[in-house]
Order: structure tokens, then sequence, then C-alpha cells
């Protein structure tokens, strides 16, 4: 089925607007993935509302979600991943440990797939190995980033979340489910992209004067262009003149694309006086 990304969004904010229901902090990753702060709860009722979320979304989309509960975020993550298609996975205060203990190593944020071989060659493959590690091994291994990694693997997490931000960029990509080789797959993207980059830079009440692209090539390398305008703007057709642009300067020559984002940076709450591109 070709994809359709401006359906995808509409979606996407209808599940968003029920994730925030009863004043819920979110914090999203993606079109379909967010932290969910419910609160000062015990596991018992955050498993409870986690399924009224579910049924919620199921009942306005007709689409199905997977959930993980924890009170640390990237446990949650992983138990939420673990649990696809359609799955509730609770993880309990005080169990985080043992249910990371024998996943991959490659789970843990931070860890990327160039890692995992080199830990794998010093007998590092789960998680609970790296959780087990003493300071010496930890640092020569990691150096000064070693305690927060360990904190990790051992369910350790105390980042919040963080609904907002201050913004210094607005930015949103999309992963293609089948790499992307056609020059048009990629433009109609960009414009639904610069739609909705337009939509955020209004309801912020703000103006980007640089424009960037992202591209994630299907060997997971990653490169971007960027163009800065003469004036400011917040114009969806002006932002996706802009990208375009930077496609072009990209010189893909079909080359498969993985992943195509927009960025828009250099931010102002000053109205320009006049808009034009280059």
């Amino acid at each position: 089925m070709p994809p359709d990304h401006a359906k995808y969004r509409v979606v996407s904010r209808e599940i968003f607007d029920v994730f925030a229901q009863d004043g819920r902090s979110v914090q999203g990753l993606s079109l379909d993935e967010a932290f969910v702060d419910l609160g000062d709860v015990t596991i018992e009722r955050a498993e409870e509302i986690a399924k009224g979320i579910r049924a919620a979304v199921l009942e306005r989309t007709q689409l199905t979600v997977s959930a993980g509960v924890s009170r640390a975020k990237m446990v949650a993550k992983i138990a939420s991943d673990l649990c696809k298609p359609n799955g509730l996975k609770v993880v309990r205060p005080g169990e985080e440990a043992d249910f990371l203990a024998s996943l991959p190593v490659g789970r843990l944020w931070g860890i990327g797939p160039k890692t995992v071989p080199r830990l794998a060659a010093r007998g590092i493959e789960k998680i609970g190995d790296l959780a087990a590690l003493d300071d010496a091994h930890l640092r020569a291994f990691f150096g000064s980033w070693g305690d927060e990694l360990r904190d990790l693997a051992r369910g350790i997490d105390l980042r919040q979340v963080e609904p907002e931000r201050e913004t210094k960029s607005i930015s949103t990509e999309e992963t293609f489910e089948y790499d992307a080789i056609e020059e048009y797959e990629l433009l109609d993207l960009l414009r639904v992209q610069a739609q909705e980059l337009s939509e955020k830079l209004e309801k912020e009440g703000l103006y980007a004067s640089t424009i960037g692209i992202k591209i994630k090539r299907n060997d997971f390398s990653v490169f971007g262009r960027q163009t800065h305008l003469a004036q400011p703007t917040r114009d969806a057709e002006r932002i996706y003149e802009a990208s375009s642009y930077c496609l072009r300067r990209a010189n893909l020559n079909r080359m498969p694309v993985r992943l195509l984002g927009t960025r828009c940076a250099t931010l102002t709450t000053e109205e320009p006086q006049q808009e034009s591109l280059f």
C-alpha cells in the first residue's frame, strides 16, 4: 500500500489527545510512540490507567496500541517493545533489574549496533552482564559514561517525562516501511512535513530562518543538508521549497533512503517584514 503520511499525522494527533486526557504529561518520541506520566499512583492503578488508554485509542481510532508500565522510562519503553503487537507489560517496582537481566545488551539506550560486537568480545552479551561489572571494568570499558550506563542496566532511570523544553528547533521525521528510491516519494513526504512544521511554528508563535533535512541511508549512515532563508518564515510552501532545495543538493541519485526528516531552526518570535526564500 502506498503511504499516506498526512493521514498518519491526523490519527497521531487523535491518539496523543487520548494520552493527554485528565491533564497527563506527554513526551512524544514519534508519530506513534510517547511517554505518558500517570502521576503519583500505585503500579496497580497505573496498570488500570494504561488499560483505559489502550481501550480509548481502540474506540476512537480502531487501532491497537501496546504499552509498557514502569516507574523507569527506559524500562517502560523496552516493556512496550517486547509486548507488541497489542500487548500490555507491567514491570513492578523492584523487579526492573530482573526484567532486564536476560535481554540483549543492545536493548539499552546508548548501546548501538557497532558497540554490541565489541562488548560481546569482552563477554558482555546480556544487560545483566553489564549490570554486574565492577567499577574498574566499567570505567575501563565506558569511561565516565559507565556509571550512568550501569544504572540503566539495573533499571535505575530517574529521568522525568518532559513534555516541553525551550524550543531551539522544531523537527519531524519519518521512517519508511520500505526504503524509498523514487524522488516523488521523498518530495511527497517533505510536503507533508512542511505542513506539520508550519502548524507547529504557528502554534508556538515562531518563525524559522534555517530549514534543513536529515537523511538516513539503508546502510544506516546519516547526513543532512540545510539552507538559510533571507527572511524567517512559517509558511508551509516556503518550508517545502527550502527542504526540496536541500534534497536536490543531496544528490541521492536513487540511493535507497530509510528515513527522511525536516528541521526548522534559528527560531524567532519577530514577524518578518517580507518573505523571500534565499
